[in-house]
């Protein structure tokens, strides 16, 4: 899921040409970082090391998770930011 947000955030910017000659290197170290992420978890189960799978995707679902528990909190709690 975290990875196909990154995937949509890209090519939404990439279809409004606001991606360009200086921003486009972090852009594709992103996109490796996630492919290597998500690309790697495929192979290491693939090889029979379902745990170590399961570990290198917890690097992007536990920071995705609190991303959204910050919301949830954000939603319910309706803090005054005066």
């Amino acid at each position: 899921m975290i990875a196909a947000i990154g995937l949509y955030f890209f090519f939404s910017l990439a279809a409004d040409n606001r991606i360009r000659a200086f921003n486009i290197l972090p852009w594709l170290m992103i996109l490796a970082a996630l492919a290597a992420v998500v690309g790697g978890s495929i192979w290491l189960r693939s090889i029979g090391q379902r745990a170590l799978a399961i570990a290198l995707l917890l690097l992007l679902a536990i920071p995705g998770a609190l991303f959204a528990l910050f919301f949830l909190v954000i939603l319910i709690a309706h803090p005054n930011f005066h």
